[in-house]
């Protein structure tokens, strides 16, 4: 029977961390190791000391590995890195180069190991030289463009969720993944960079092409462009998330509800088609729409206020 991959996870705050999470989901053994001093910032330090929702994350994002704190300043703190090393298959890293030959983990000692083992670096761009976090990543690549593209509001709150960041974290599982198979085939040493704003470019450019961007098209079904999928407020507060893009949902929409929009015309982006749905929906509460739609195939759902 073989032995579960090992992967050790040297990476802090959101996409290595995440990176971790996946693997570990698919059943990998993940060991995180931390400096016993400064730890992760999103347990420890500017982030979580700002905002103890960072803390959450921490503890959501790594519950299922082996969390290992040592002292990076200890005078054999390369010998227990080159121990832990011994039987890893993977390394996920975002140190900077001084740390890495603190711990033995850069480029010649990990070759010098002459084994298989597979590495992933993780670092904000390969073309922009400037620091960034995952709001600068969505803005450099130009997709946050959408976000503020029906607004002349002077203050936008940014997208809850940290898209770019979450993107990278699944670049980089994948990615470490990749290597460990190359480095078996090799029998050696397998190391790749990741970067966060190259990967937003690459894994956000299909939903909005070059094509698209110079076309100035920035209403698509996704973010509200027809009245068949979009988000209309209820009686009592809440929401109906309403996706009934295809025909049966729309024509058993349309009948349950006594909704005054045919079928062809679903997809008019006419304000007043909007307003019929949001309409109906304004007259009625969430017991009314969850008893009238139970058991019904529609691809509509309740979202609820938080109150």
């Amino acid at each position: 029977m073989s032995k579960r991959l090992k992967i050790i996870d040297l990476t802090h705050r959101l996409p290595g961390p995440l990176a971790g999470k996946i693997l570990s989901d698919l059943g990998y053994e993940v060991v995180k190791i931390e400096d016993e001093k400064h730890k992760d910032p999103f347990l420890s330090g500017m982030f979580s000391d700002f905002d103890d929702s960072f803390e959450d994350w921490y503890r959501v994002l790594n519950e299922n590995k082996q969390v290992l704190r040592l002292d990076f300043k200890s005078h054999d703190i390369k010998q227990k890195m080159t121990e832990i090393l011994k039987d890893a298959d993977g390394l996920m890293m975002s140190l900077s180069p001084k740390l890495k030959l603190i711990l033995g983990v850069d480029d010649e000692s990990l070759k010098s190991m002459d084994r298989a083992l597979a590495a992933v670096d993780l670092e904000a761009s390969k073309s922009e030289l400037k620091a960034m976090h995952d709001l600068n990543a969505l803005a450099l690549s130009g997709f946050l463009s959408l976000h503020v593209a029906h607004t002349d509001a002077q203050i936008v709150d940014p997208p809850f969720f940290p898209v770019a960041g979450i993107a990278f974290g699944q670049q980089v599982a994948t990615q470490i993944l990749a290597n460990i198979i190359s480095a078996r085939e090799r029998k050696g040493f397998v190391k790749s960079v990741s970067y966060l704003y190259e990967t937003a470019e690459s894994i956000l450019s299909p939903f909005w092409s070059k094509e698209l961007q110079a076309q100035k098209r920035t209403k698509f079904l996704h973010n509200g462009a027809y009245p068949c999928y979009s988000l209309y407020r209820l009686k009592d507060g809440n929401y109906a998330a309403l996706a009934a893009v295809e025909d049966k949902f729309w024509i058993d929409l349309i009948s349950l509800f006594k909704i005054p929009l045919p079928l062809e015309n679903r997809f008019d982006r006419d304000p007043r088609a909007f307003q019929k749905v949001a309409d109906v929906f304004a007259k009625m509460d969430t017991s009314e729409i969850e008893n009238v739609s139970r058991d019904k195939e529609l691809c509509l759902s309740i979202v609820r206020k938080i109150t």
